[in-house]
């Protein structure tokens, strides 16, 4: 039988209640818990890159404009005194690529950008090829001689420069000598005074004055080619050696100007360092990083085309007025005169009769390590899209111009960056890297063993390299090499950008931009002159392995009132703290000009929705760069031979397709990111077009069919550099149906080259054209 208890059924109903009561404010706070979670989630697991700063909802962070109050205070956020003493730091030893003082600085540099915000810092290493001249040993040290028709030694040069200010007495002091140079004792009973060393001066000597080269030791002033085409010239012709030195004419101002320390001007002991390597990159790794498991070449497989085969030894005009001295032969023309009050002569044979002249060069080439150092700030909304900022850090001695200057601006720009982003008021669009380059002087090793490595990675996410290799050399104008993609945001930038030179402001001359363009633009032009890029700096590898929109950019010295080869002091041992804040630039207002553009260009670059490329520049350069080739001297070899028709229809076509791609970038949807995405990506994919995989003729690292820098001087730029050289000296040459063969390969790539980045431009689902 069953039956219940009342106390039962009166407990039961009690319960009941009291769980109703107590389930109601459960749910409420579950439910509050759970909005809460599914905010946090939202927040911090799905939108992990809006942690920086608040967005509003009407405007999302990947369809944003740049803020504009940022420019400002970048702008206004690079101090001088910053810079004044980062550059005292950075030169307060010399730190040639491959010493402990350059691994030192790197790990300085590391642990700054760690320092000021930036959200990682880290090194790279690579073991690459070096040259030192030996330091320990004064019977074997680099040294030229003089010796009597009885051997015995009637001159010797110094081996060091002497120390003309306190700054300079430091052990570290690398002894003047042109790195790669061969070993060797080299003696000859004639010296050949060959003006610049250039092609056309030793052909002149050849043709028209019968001098037999072979066997000599040259002497030729430095200027108007990069030193290495100096040697492999000299080595071509026979030479036993060369001597290269700085004549007044090119670095000083003549004999009675005041010279360092009592001015910015070249003393005759100030001696130009420098490299001979004729290539990019680590010499034993062409073409892939100099890591471990990196294949080496045999070294001597490189001598006589990127390595020197002969001995080649530096000294100052002082040294080369002695040896001037001892020559004999016919007076030289007066456009082959310097400015060292002696008697220029031809040479050959000395002038006392059985006396000799001696080069030994006990240099020596050694595998180190040199190191790239980097900085980063993540982008917020394009983190895999990277805007570089590059300077290299090694100088042969104290490098308070070059490289250093660059040097303490950079740190500058990425302390007012770094804090921004430490504060959370800013954080770029895209990825922003600071870049310290290794061993640039000796080739532009480091750039180009990281270019090799990540190749990829930079090819398909680089958006821009902007390069400041030396800030300031005068305080005349800023002068701007540029690919074309980068001419107007250039110009955008140095228009924010208040002019130091407070004496034109007040007439009226109020910004950077309205400065260069008085000092640079030709009669007629309407804005400031933008050279090509060729080589000499860190940018040569990103334009010609990989096609990246690049910049050059320094604050240099009235080039019209000062017909000088280069700034005075460089590579010498005299090129310090103390020149830069005496002469060069006292206040150091030139390189907070030279941060400001620097920091406000790659801001621009970094931020705005569309990425600030003018297509329109290409398309008149390359008509221009046709038009300049239809009237050249080049241009007249190739018609004797072949149409241009072609090329100009290429050229003409592109033009056409840049107009339409230009109405379509300015009316896209920018509320729609699937369409800013595809805009900025064929923007990116441009000059990737214009780069030919096999490279140009005899240079595959060159791949830029358009912009290269010349094979006679690796300093200057070159427009259709296959071209040219393939045409040079074509004409009667033993090969000439051969070379004719390579000249209409290189033509056809030119024109496929071009019709490739016509159709980059070309809608994307529209890109092969109807026939």
């Amino acid at each position: 039988m069953e039956f219940h208890d009342s106390h039962e059924v009166i407990f039961e109903e009690k319960n009941q209640s009291v769980a109703k009561r107590t389930f109601v404010p459960f749910l409420i706070f579950t439910m509050a818990f759970g909005v809460g979670l599914g905010i946090l989630i939202g927040r911090y697991a799905i939108c992990d890159q809006d942690r920086d700063q608040p967005r509003s909802a009407a405007q999302p962070s990947y369809n944003r404009e740049a803020t504009p109050d940022i420019s400002q205070q970048i702008i206004s956020g690079v101090e001088a005194g910053n810079i004044r003493e980062y550059l005292r730091g950075l030169t307060e030893f010399p730190h040639l690529a491959g010493t402990d003082a350059d691994y030192q600085q790197a790990r300085e540099l590391h642990d700054f950008w760690k320092s000021v915000g930036l959200d990682e810092a880290f090194i790279t290493p690579y073991d690459v090829l070096l040259s030192y001249p030996n330091t320990t040993d004064p019977s074997v040290m680099n040294r030229i001689f003089v010796y009597d028709n009885n051997d015995a030694i009637q001159w010797e040069s110094e081996l060091y420069e002497p120390i003309l200010h306190p700054s300079e007495n430091k052990s570290e002091v690398v002894p003047p000598f042109n790195a790669y140079s061969a070993p060797g004792n080299v003696t000859s009973s004639e010296l050949v005074y060959v003006n610049y060393g250039r092609l056309e001066d030793l052909q002149w000597l050849v043709n028209n004055k019968s001098v037999n080269i072979t066997g000599r030791i040259l002497i030729a002033r430095y200027g108007k080619i990069f030193r290495g085409d100096k040697v492999r010239l000299a080595s071509r012709y026979g030479a036993a050696g060369i001597i290269l030195f700085s004549d007044p004419m090119d670095y000083s101002y003549g004999d009675n100007a005041k010279v360092y320390p009592d001015d910015w001007w070249l003393p005759d002991t100030g001696t130009q360092r420098g490299t001979t390597f004729m290539g990019k990159g680590d010499p034993l790794t062409p073409g892939y990083p100099a890591t471990d498991t990196a294949y080496r070449v045999d070294e001597n497989s490189l001598k006589g085309n990127y390595l020197p085969n002969i001995p080649v030894h530096p000294i100052g005009y002082g040294v080369a007025k002695r040896l001037l001295g001892y020559m004999g032969g016919e007076e030289v023309p007066e456009s082959w005169r310097g400015a060292i009050n002696t008697t220029y002569r031809i040479g050959g044979p000395l002038q006392n009769s059985g006396w000799k002249i001696r080069i030994r060069i006990s240099t020596r080439n050694v595998r180190k390590k040199t190191y790239n150092v980097f900085g980063l700030i993540r982008g917020e909304v394009e983190p895999d899209r990277y805007v570089l900022l590059g300077n290299h850090r090694d100088a042969w001695v104290f490098g308070a111009i070059d490289p250093s200057s660059g040097t303490a601006v950079m740190k500058e720009v990425s302390r007012v960056m770094g804090g921004l982003v430490k504060a959370n008021k800013w954080r770029p669009r895209r990825t922003i890297i600071f870049c310290s380059w290794g061993a640039e002087e000796y080739g532009l090793i480091g750039s180009t063993e990281w270019i090799e490595q990540y190749i990829k990675n930079l090819a398909e996410r680089a958006v821009v390299y902007i390069n400041v290799d030396i800030a300031v050399t005068g305080n005349h104008t800023l002068s701007g090499g540029a690919t074309p993609l980068v001419h107007s945001a250039l110009y955008e930038a140095t228009k924010n950008v208040p002019n130091p030179n407070p004496a034109q402001i007040s007439q009226g001359i109020r910004t950077v931009y309205d400065n260069w363009k008085i000092a640079t633009a030709k009669e007629g032009a309407t804005k400031p002159k933008i050279d090509p890029l060729g080589s000499g700096s860190d940018f040569a590898s990103f334009v010609q392995q990989i096609g990246l929109p690049s910049v050059d950019l320094t604050y240099e010295y009235d080039k019209e009132k000062y017909k000088i080869a280069s700034y005075p002091l460089y590579h010498s041992k005299y090129e310090t703290f103390f020149a830069v804040d005496k002469y060069l630039d006292p206040g150091f207002q030139f390189h907070k000009a030279m941060g400001q553009i620097w920091g406000e260009l790659a801001r621009n670059l970094a931020d705005s929705l569309i990425i600030p490329f003018d297509v329109r520049d290409y398309a008149r350069i390359l008509q221009d760069l046709v038009t300049e080739l239809n009237s050249s001297y080049t241009g007249a070899i190739l018609l004797s031979k072949m149409s241009l028709d072609k090329l100009s229809e290429a050229a003409s076509n592109f033009s056409d397709e840049v107009n339409q791609f230009y109405m379509m970038q300015q009316n896209v949807d920018k509320s729609n990111p699937y369409a800013v995405r595809r805009i900025n990506d064929q923007l990116l994919q441009l000059d990737r077009a214009f780069t030919d995989p096999a490279g140009i003729p005899d240079r595959p690292q060159a791949r830029h069919v358009l912009f290269a820098e010349s094979s006679v001087n690796a300093y200057a730029g070159s427009s259709f550099p296959g071209l040219i050289d393939s045409t040079f000296e074509i004409t009667g040459s033993p090969n000439e149906s051969e070379r004719w063969e390579i000249v209409k390969k290189h033509y056809s790539a030119i024109i496929f080259a071009i019709q490739s980045a016509t159709s980059s431009l070309r809608d994307v689902t529209k890109f092969m054209p109807v026939v």
